[in-house]
């Protein structure tokens, strides 16, 4: 689930969205491969990708291990938990319930949770599935990673969050909260009498034909499931255990790259929702957040999109509607490289240009150039310590790991496994490092040295 608790480095994947290397003109699916291996080969992404336009299929592929212990290789069948890609079938079965007549997403939340606080009274359906509850995610409250651990029932995640005071007023902001889905989700089942699991089973997994989707259990045997890792300073390690139970509408789902494709296509081709709902749910209310689903501007197209994020896991699904492209990343290691790549496969489908770390070219620095980046560099959202390890720098996040840097000039420097690119600057009087520019998604993050 997107948010839920994962123990990350602060170093993320970087994406390099203008080219400095000449880049020869190629097919795009022989380069969407490329830019997979990349990551694949750095030990950054162990997953699965799917990549469809229209009826075709380009790409559907397996990387890395399921399950590093016993190596077994990751699958285009292998399960994957998708964490908050779970939000737009939770938001779909509400809509759902809609067209036959069981609520109305302008009613109160009250109207279907009697014992919900007199705060809530101005709060409608429409709120929690905008994100606009004002209600707070309780997956930020200090004894989470206590309680993830522990089985609960929808009620008992329900009463984490029950009494807190509102973070805003309903209605007139967006701010993502996990506790908008659970409530949901109970919803769900006091207006359909059945379990959560068995009304998205019987009305959107069984029709569409998603045989290998479901609500995860700990204790379920699920052939072909993946294993969820974490990127430690000794390497990757099993990510922390969560009961499934806790996540519940708000990211409890697993799934396969083929099954996600399925409801891509069932979904935007009318098949579940009428069109008064699927215009709900594709329309944003605030901050290019519709019904379960992100609908963001990008240049001259749309691009529809979740991503997913829970213990070990990370999910990516973009929807690009006016080619009706596919893009479904799902991985097995708890970083942002999933969303990278997935972002990456849509530059090169609509012939942008991307630049990925195999692209570049190390050059030779002096040892002396070196020994002058050296040091602790801090903002508030990020730091580094950068020291000098035989004849390279190398990066140390505060929590412990290492990851080389890579000179492609004097100052401008780039990591392998993150595809990230650092450039130290000097002040023009003194000639003294001052900084380091961080390039991220496009935006470049400045860093002062301490």
């Amino acid at each position: 689930m997107k948010n839920f608790a994962r123990f990350a480095s602060l170093l993320v994947s970087f994406a390099i969205p203008c080219a400095i290397l000449a880049q020869t003109a190629i097919d795009p699916t022989a380069r969407m491969q490329q830019v997979i291996q990349n990551y694949a080969d750095s030990k950054s992404f162990m997953g699965a990708v799917l990549v469809a336009e229209k009826d075709k299929v380009l790409i559907q592929q397996g990387y890395g291990s399921a399950d590093l212990e016993w190596k077994v290789p990751n699958t285009a069948t292998t399960k994957f938990r998708i964490g908050s890609i779970t939000k737009q079938f939770t938001a779909a079965s509400i809509l759902l319930l809609q067209e036959r007549g069981k609520l109305k997403i302008e009613e109160p939340v009250k109207t279907y949770l009697p014992d919900a606080p007199a705060t809530w009274d101005k709060i409608t359906v429409y709120n929690l599935l905008t994100h606009t509850s004002g209600i707070p995610n309780f997956t930020g409250l200090p004894e989470f990673p206590a309680v993830m651990r522990q089985e609960k029932t929808p009620d008992e995640v329900i009463a984490l969050f029950h009494d807190k005071p509102l973070d805003f007023e309903p209605g007139t902001k967006f701010t993502y909260s996990n506790s908008n889905y659970i409530l949901l989700g109970r919803i769900i089942e006091k207006l359909s009498g059945a379990s959560y699991a068995d009304f998205v089973q019987k009305n959107i997994f069984t029709p569409v034909g998603m045989q290998d989707s479901g609500l995860d259990s700990n204790t379920a045997i699920l052939p072909q499931r993946a294993q969820g890792y974490e990127s430690r300073p000794n390497g990757l390690e099993r990510a922390a255990y969560i009961s499934m139970t806790v996540p519940y509408a708000a990211g409890a789902f697993y799934s396969t790259v083929g099954d996600l494709l399925k409801w891509e296509r069932a979904l935007f081709g009318g098949k579940v929702l009428s069109p008064a709902s699927l215009h709900t749910m594709t329309t944003p209310f605030k901050d290019e957040y519709g019904t379960g689903l992100f609908i963001k501007g990008e240049k001259d197209h749309n691009v529809i999109t979740h991503g997913g994020s829970i213990n070990g896991f990370e999910a990516s699904l973009n929807f690009y509607p006016d080619r009706q492209l596919t893009v479904i990343v799902l991985g097995n290691i708890g970083n942002d490289v999933p969303d990278t790549i997935a972002g990456q496969l849509g530059k090169v489908l609509y012939g942008e240009k991307v630049v990925v770390s195999s692209d570049r070219k190390v050059v030779p620095v002096a040892p002396a150039v070196l020994a002058e980046y050296v040091g602790t560099y801090k903002s508030p959202a990020f730091g580094l310590t950068i020291s000098v390890e035989g004849d390279h720098l190398m990066s140390t996040t505060p929590g412990g790991k290492k990851v080389p840097l890579y000179p492609e000039s004097q100052t401008k420097f780039f990591l392998k496994e993150l595809d990230a690119q650092v450039e130290f600057v000097r002040d023009p009087a003194t000639k003294k490092v001052t900084h380091f520019l961080v390039t991220q998604n496009g935006k470049v993050r400045e860093v002062p040295k301490q």
